[in-house]
Formats: structure tokens, sequence, C-alpha cells
């Protein structure tokens, strides 16, 4: 019963990651799609009396917007962005593996 109850909860925990997965990269998206409108925008803005207040909302969009991705991007990932040691371990045991099946085929040969 307890092994069960165990395979469960990581089934739901499992999920909730996934979850928080994909919105996080729908959010990314929504700001890689913002920051290119807004970049089309500061190309055709023409002086005007407004010019500079369209550029403060523009610029101040674009960094608050970053640094809400950031911070949503560290509580996704928990601090483990690319390069973890169980990556660098796991990438050391394929190259091991590579290197073992090369020796084979020669060996053969």
């Amino acid at each position: 019963m307890s092994n069960n109850n165990t395979k469960e909860k990581q089934y739901i925990e499992a999920k909730k990651k996934v979850y928080r997965l994909k919105i996080f990269y729908i959010h990314l998206l929504g700001y890689i799609v913002l920051v290119s409108l807004i970049a089309y925008n500061l190309i055709i803005i023409e002086e005007g009396p407004y010019k500079n207040n369209i550029l403060l909302i523009n610029w101040s969009t674009i960094i608050i917007w970053g640094i809400a991705i950031i911070i949503h991007a560290w509580t996704t990932f928990k601090g483990r962005f690319l390069f973890t040691k169980r990556w660098e371990e796991r990438k050391v045991k394929e190259f091991l593996n590579e290197e073992n099946e090369e020796e084979e085929v020669q060996i053969w040969k």
C-alpha cells in the first residue's frame, strides 16, 4: 500500500513540475512577443510632445517584466539552470560509454 501511495505522490509532484515549466514557457513567449513589439515601436517612434513619456513606458515595461521573468525562472528551476552536477555526471558517463563502444568496435575489426 505504501509503495502505491509513494508512486502516486511522485506522479502528482511530476505533474506539478511540468505545469510550472509550461507556465514559465508561456510567460517567456509572451515576454519575447512584447519585447519584439516594443522594439518595433522604438524604431518607428517619431518626434513629438509625448516621445519621452512613450520611451519611459516602453523601457520600464521591458525592465520590470524582464526582472519578473528572471524571478519566475529562478522559482521554476530552483536555481539550477543549465549545468548541474547531475548533468555533468550524466555527460561524463555518456562520453565513457562512447569510448568503450569505440574500443569494442576496434577490437572486432
